[in-house]
């Protein structure tokens, strides 16, 4: 059995499936830097999030780790 590769994004604040032309905000707090995504943009899937004083990390089961280093938010 094989995984078919699909270009489907995810928006890391709500999980909701990015469709192009339809409009889905992202809420204020994530606008403004002040909240970690919760959701893998890959896959939609719900992920593991461990904040910090001086930044967050977030993992997917499927895809690994971002850092706030990494989005360069630290």
């Amino acid at each position: 059995m094989t995984e078919s590769v699909t270009d489907e994004r995810y928006n890391p604040y709500t999980g909701r499936r990015l469709v192009e032309g339809v409009e889905d905000p992202t809420p204020a707090a994530a606008s403004l830097g002040l909240e970690p995504p919760r959701f893998c943009e890959h896959c939609g899937r719900r992920m593991i999030v461990q904040i910090s004083p001086d930044g967050w990390w977030a993992k997917c089961s499927r895809h690994g780790v971002v850092d706030s280093i990494d989005a360069k938010l630290r």
